[in-house]
């Protein structure tokens, strides 16, 4: 970049110039962000993130929002005093629970997002896993020691679902006629029940059925991490055994990194981890040579 001054029309067209290879290989192309948990913030970043949806669907992308909510599922359960518990990482999701978690998740958090996007000039449409059997799950089951008898058990986690069947039938009619669809994780088994699932794994089973060429998970921290705390660019699947084998990926990162293999195999051309706290980082990631995270591949 020449030195001039940052709002000179100079700079401008430099930006452009920049950013114009990138949108020309987005072009209607399918971008799924996960956005929710500790990347949603106050009501500036919620700002922030419509308007950048609002320019990626302009510029010519198709992007396609997934959000999760456990922090406001967490303080309405509270409220009503339902008592939340957590095995295996995963919520307990009994009857109870499971109303209140599609009450908030396809209720109030969808329609919060479907407002910001509409407000800064988008037409965002909210939707669920249920609408038009988008996505069919089946109960989930995990599997435990047990302390006292060091013996695996099987944990009944309640309503807790795993997507089986993504029908895109619903997608394939609202992408590419200016509408961006904001999905909540909230699914219908073939039993009939209604399930809460995991919203980075319903992220990654839409981004895969619809051939999404990114899948964004914005997170609250810059992407994975060496063992002196620098941001690795570009990482391949086998790549990332060995860094979560030597001890380099650990804790809450891996399930994350395992999400992104899942997507992946589920037929994503690239999977990038990201901080969703950092202005227009979903901008930067897409439409600058630099880029703003992790970047997995096969």
């Amino acid at each position: 970049m020449t030195d001039v001054a940052p709002d000179s029309p100079q700079r401008q067209a430099e930006i452009l110039m920049q950013a114009l290879p990138h949108m020309l290989r987005y072009d209607d192309a399918v971008i799924v962000v996960k956005y929710g948990g500790h990347a949603m913030g106050g009501e500036e970043v919620a700002k922030s993130f419509a308007r950048d949806m609002v320019l990626l669907e302009q510029s010519g992308v198709n992007p396609v929002v997934v959000h999760g909510g456990g922090p406001q599922i967490g303080a309405m359960l509270a409220k009503l005093g339902i008592k939340s518990e957590f095995r295996a990482g995963l919520r307990v999701t009994d009857k109870a629970t499971v109303e209140i978690v599609e009450m908030v998740l396809a209720g109030l958090i969808n329609k919060q997002i479907v407002g910001f996007i509409n407000n800064e000039g988008g037409r965002a449409i909210g939707l669920c896993g249920k609408d038009g059997r988008m996505v069919t799950a089946t109960k989930a089951t995990r599997t435990m020691v047990d302390p006292n008898s060091h013996e695996e058990v099987v944990l009944d986690l309640g309503f807790v679902g795993e997507p089986s069947k993504v029908d895109t039938t619903v997608l394939d009619q609202v992408l590419g006629r200016e509408l961006i669809p904001v999905l909540a994780p909230v699914c219908q088994g073939a039993d009939g029940e209604t399930y809460n699932v995991n919203a980075d794994t319903f992220a990654g089973a839409i981004a895969g059925a619809l051939g999404a060429k990114r899948l964004l998970f914005l997170t609250d921290v810059p992407g994975v991490l060496d063992k002196n705390k620098q941001l690795i660019k570009e990482l391949n699947i086998a790549r990332i055994r060995e860094l979560i084998a030597d001890g380099t990926i650990t804790g809450g990162m891996i399930p994350k990194v395992e999400t992104c293999i899942y997507a992946i195999e589920q037929g994503v051309e690239g999977v990038v981890i990201l901080d969703g706290q950092t202005p227009h980082a979903v901008l930067v990631e897409l439409l600058t040579d630099g880029g703003a995270g992790t970047l997995i591949t096969r």
